[in-house]
């Protein structure tokens, strides 16, 4: 074998190997971005989920409250009721006094 064939065989192993490596680093690659996309995927989700408890709680929260300041209203309307019929019942026993 002559010293161009032996440099042509070595160039062409040489070329072999690196698309060999290049074929080994894109693949490498493509896993890599299919466990982030599962990552970002992932933690989108969990995200999500978190998102849709908080509005929940808060949805809960909204209703208890306005429930309390219902209850908190017909209380005092009740309080302030209660002191007008007091206050009329003065008036009519002051009245009936004199």
């Amino acid at each position: 074998m002559t010293d161009q064939e032996e440099q042509s065989l070595k160039e062409a192993k040489r070329k072999e190997k690196r698309i060999e490596e290049e074929a080994e680093r894109l693949a490498k690659e493509q896993v890599r971005k299919k466990a982030n996309l599962a990552r970002e995927e992932a933690i989108e989700k969990t995200l999500k989920a978190k998102k849709i408890e908080r509005m929940e709680k808060r949805a809960t929260e909204e209703i208890r409250q306005s429930a309390r300041d219902q209850a908190r209203r017909k209380v005092n309307l009740a309080r302030e009721q209660a002191i007008v019929e007091a206050q009329e019942a003065r008036k009519l026993k002051a009245k009936k006094q004199s």
